[in-house]
């Protein structure tokens, strides 16, 4: 079956509209664009909350590292699972809200000076692009199901 492979992702004169390109399936979720980019930036999450104040410990740094996790965490059950159109939808749409949580927490980061501008401007972009990688796939799922 073809489906459109996220590793073909272009923004358009910086609106965030992106476009998406055909490929065939991707046999691990790993092989995909938007699980590579989410796992990277998870794991900068990691290393940057390492300088947050003890008392963010069981609040903010461990919120931050929680939902940046997830949306790991819910594209690839959700990728195993894609046979059941229902199920992967809904982990990509999880994924998808993970992505925002963790934007909010990004800002509560820069509001409360544990992040400078320039970092808060990186990640945040990241996860907003990860977010709208989650709703295109959303809108093409039918194109990832195939017979394992």
């Amino acid at each position: 079956m073809i489906a459109w492979d996220v590793t073909k992702y272009s923004r358009l004169g910086g609106s965030g509209l992106l476009t998406v390109g055909v490929s065939t399936l991707a046999k691990s979720v790993r092989e995909l664009d938007v699980y590579k980019e989410a796992f990277e930036s998870a794991m900068r999450i990691f290393e940057v909350t390492k300088s947050f104040p003890q008392e963010e410990k069981n609040s903010l740094t461990d919120q931050i590292r929680r939902s940046s996790r997830s949306v790991c965490s819910n594209l690839a059950v959700g990728w195993y699972k894609r046979r059941d159109g229902a199920v992967f939808v809904d982990k990509l749409s999880a994924a998808g809200r993970e992505a925002a949580e963790t934007r909010t927490w990004l800002e509560f980061a820069l509001a409360c000076h544990y992040i400078n501008a320039q970092l808060f401007d990186e990640l945040n972009g990241r996860y907003e692009h990860i977010s709208a990688t989650m709703a295109n796939m959303e809108q093409k799922a039918e194109s990832f199901y195939r017979d394992r």
